[in-house]
């Protein structure tokens, strides 16, 4: 990975996020899904806590496998998200990072980054019998429309009821406003940075990306987050005009869709440095850069600017729409190709990316790759296999200015 000096700034905040999570007998804890609405729990003073970012933690630290096979043991099928069998046997065990997670007091499901979290998430609630509340965000098959809009912010409001009558306190709405500046900001700094890779030499990739990522999830819509990022995106803007690329030479630039392969990061990295290929843009860490959007409601409804940003999720959009951005992201960065992880556990993220693989190559003319992989389970994975189509894809693509 590129060497940040952030990295150590990155660590400290998760591990100390942790630490409390574990340690707290303050606040009430809840289980959420990385694209819920954090920001109303940050303004009721309750922690959030992700499944999704523990079980990417599990593998990336190669403890994955003995976790997924005790979820297995349990009767959760293989077939199920890798994520979800990760938590599952993290649970189960009181494995992984940090001895497992501390129980929930309830759980919040949004749908807008996958429509089965919901079985996942009833899962929990049954075990620790607590409350769930679920954010149910409509597919955009033909873009937002106010009844979208609508029926988002009407969820957004019961959720405030649901936190009063929760923590037994009036949902606090002036605090709420200060934790969704917070949060559109600390996206907007986040945001910038990732689009530093259009610089060329890009000063820093996707790889880089996935792993900075953590505060922008877990912490979004708090000043310990703004802060990070905002010192993040000084040091990389500094590489970016000082022309200090990531790759000590950058022949090609291609994008990355959908989750990264967790517990292959390292040889991912030497493999694409040694092909000279700069992994510049992902779909996956630019879905929290919309968020920065909240804070641009000027002259309309804080919560319809909210909503559009929840629902106007890369994931949640329709196949057409997520071809006309992937082609702007082609020629906004420059890029010479892109790679597409048809990834086993993450169905919603990769169902029909064969098709939009022909569908983009034709519309941008570069070339395109699909590889079959998993984020989390190690198991249905081969390096001969993944590195073999890599390796031709990168042969059929044209060096930059060539």
């Amino acid at each position: 990975m590129t060497q940040l000096a952030a990295y150590k700034k990155m660590k400290e905040l998760m591990t100390n996020y942790y630490i409390e999570a574990k340690t707290t007998r303050e606040k009430p804890i809840a289980w959420v899904t990385s694209g819920a609405p954090v920001e109303f729990l940050y303004a009721m003073d309750v922690l959030p806590i992700y499944p999704e970012n523990y079980a990417a933690m599990c593998a990336a630290g190669h403890q994955s496998i003995e976790l997924l096979e005790a979820a297995e043991a349990a009767g959760f099928s293989q077939d199920l998200c890798a994520y979800a069998r990760t938590d599952f046997g993290a649970d189960i065990t009181q494995g992984g990072p940090v001895a497992g997670l501390p129980p929930p007091n309830f759980l919040l499901c949004s749908t807008n980054i996958c429509k089965t979290v919901i079985k996942w998430y009833e899962v929990i609630a049954r075990k620790y019998n607590v409350p769930l509340f679920i954010v149910d965000t409509p597919f955009l098959h033909d873009g937002l429309t106010k009844e979208l809009i609508d029926y988002t912010i009407s969820q957004f409001k019961d959720l405030e009821n649901f936190l009063a009558e929760f923590t037994g306190k009036p949902f606090d709405r002036e605090r709420f406003f200060e934790v969704l500046s917070l949060s559109s900001e600390a996206s907007g700094y986040w945001k910038k940075m990732l689009y530093l890779a259009k610089e060329m030499p890009a000063p820093f990739n996707s790889l880089d990306s996935f792993i900075h990522l953590g505060p922008i999830v877990t912490l979004r819509g708090t000043q310990e987050c703004v802060d990070f990022y905002k010192s993040l995106y000084a040091e990389v803007a500094e590489r970016a005009a000082k022309k200090i690329g990531s790759l000590p030479e950058e022949k090609y630039r291609v994008l990355w869709d959908n989750l990264p392969i967790w517990f292959k990061m390292r040889r991912l990295e030497k493999f694409f440095e040694e092909k000279k290929c700069t992994l510049a843009v992902t779909t996956y860490a630019n879905s929290w850069g919309g968020y920065s959007n909240i804070d641009n409601y000027q002259g309309k409804d804080i919560y319809e600017a909210m909503a559009a940003s929840y629902l106007n999720v890369y994931i949640n959009l329709g196949f057409e729409e997520r071809i006309n951005y992937l082609a702007q992201l082609i020629e906004e960065f420059s890029l010479t190709g892109f790679i597409m992880h048809s990834n086993r556990s993450c169905k919603p993220y990769s169902v029909g990316m064969y098709r939009l693989q022909e569908e983009l190559s034709a519309l941008s003319r570069k070339p395109g790759v699909v590889i079959e992989a998993d984020q989390n389970d190690p198991r249905v994975y081969s390096d001969a296999q993944v590195e073999t189509r890599l390796e031709a894809f990168i042969e059929s693509m044209r060096p930059i200015n060539n």
